[in-house]
């Protein structure tokens, strides 16, 4: 069976979150711990990424972010298909990056 990128998403989780205190970097910590056991990766600095196969797993992680949004912040949960993460351009400073080769993800449950 072909992989669809049309069927195949993307969710990124973007946050900037208050770190003046104690507690909120705490919250912070906790918040950025809780995405990457989800599976996410830091993508950029308070930016995040998780590969999902089909919408209805991307549901469910979406639904996982919800439950854990802090109380503080601005957090932003944007979805989009593999085939426009395919076409974004990625620059280092004024070079061009090429992208990154995307590791088929196996998923158990």
């Amino acid at each position: 069976m072909r992989i669809s990128e049309y069927r195949v998403m993307w969710v990124l989780v973007f946050f900037d979150l208050p770190t003046e205190t104690k507690k909120e970097r705490k919250v912070y910590a906790d918040f950025r711990k809780r995405l990457l056991k989800d599976g996410f990766s830091m993508f950029q600095f308070s930016i995040y990424v998780r590969h999902c196969p089909s919408a209805e797993n991307m549901d469910v992680h979406v639904g996982r972010v919800k439950r854990i949004l802090p109380e503080k912040g601005h957090i932003g949960i944007l979805c989009i298909t593999d085939k426009q993460f395919g076409s974004m351009e990625l620059f280092y400073g004024k070079k061009e990056q090429p992208p990154a080769k995307i590791t088929q993800q196996l998923e158990l449950f």
